[in-house]
């Protein structure tokens, strides 16, 4: 029996927006992944310097982006872990929960390049393949990426997912004027920072 191919998309999700359902569809569809599983960082380490919405209303987020989608699931493992966020250690709970199972971890460019500051990169490396949207309009040559980290090179998969020109920072300040979040994110999720008045200033 061949062994389950699945995505794995991390991230603080604050909030989850259309270009990070687009990174999943494009990673998913060129990859012939099986499933996409969606995790909700509990305590994302990298991002200490600034508030974060609290994790029940970013993974709220997440489970109305994607319901529609039947194979995409949202996790609670590390929203349910104490202490820091780090990557490596979902990937083993995966593998020890779904042992034979093949991971690949979905991410835009900025964090491959940020790869070396992660928790244990090259133990990462041995538990999943990456898929890469470019950045730029410049995928890194096999030199560039094995100096970040050694044997990266052999573990990437580039996307062809055309560049997303907003991000997570850019909706919540839209949110935070009350400003129209459509094309931004899901009609679900602009429903819910309203309800709740997420990013709202003050």
């Amino acid at each position: 029996m061949a062994a389950v191919k699945h995505g794995v998309m991390g991230g603080t999700f604050d909030p989850v927006h259309i270009g990070h359902m687009k990174l999943a569809e494009h990673a998913q569809q060129e990859l012939g992944l099986d499933d996409v599983l969606w995790i909700t960082a509990g305590d994302p380490w990298r991002k200490g310097d600034r508030n974060i919405t609290p994790a029940r209303h970013r993974l709220a987020m997440v489970q109305l982006a994607i319901e529609v989608y039947p194979s995409w699931r949202a996790s609670t493992a590390e929203i349910d872990r104490p202490g820091p966020t780090y990557t490596v250690d979902t990937l083993r709970e995966l593998h020890a929960r779904q042992d034979g199972d093949n991971f690949t971890l979905i991410v835009g460019q900025d964090a491959l390049e940020d790869l070396p500051n992660w928790h244990e990169p090259t133990r990462l490396l041995e538990l999943a393949d990456l898929a890469v949207a470019v950045r730029g309009g410049r995928r890194l040559p096999p030199e560039e990426l094995d100096s970040l980290v050694p044997g990266l090179s052999g573990r990437v998969t580039w996307l062809s997912m055309p560049p997303v020109p907003f991000s997570a920072t850019q909706v919540r300040s839209l949110a935070s004027s009350g400003a129209p979040l459509s094309g931004f994110v899901p009609k679900s999720v602009e429903a819910y920072i309203r309800e709740h008045q997420l990013y709202r200033a003050g």
